[in-house]
């Protein structure tokens, strides 16, 4: 079989990873420190973070989903 008579092999490819630009959508406080639900100005991916203390980097609570379209 000559590679004219073959089906072109198809790569899955993956989006370009880049660094997320987190912006706050929302956020409101509870017993454990701040809730904050922020999204990716880049790509439109979401996530969940916690802020324990005022001026540290807050910590992921969930893992990022997907952008809608």
């Amino acid at each position: 079989m000559t590679a004219s008579q073959t089906l072109p092999i198809r790569i899955p490819t993956q989006p370009p990873l880049h660094e997320h630009a987190w912006s706050v959508e929302s956020a409101h406080r509870t017993s454990q420190g701040e809730i904050v639900y922020v999204r990716c100005d880049g790509c439109g991916v979401r996530r969940v973070d916690l802020r324990t203390v005022a001026g540290t980097p807050p910590t992921a609570q969930s893992r990022t989903t997907a952008a809608a379209r």
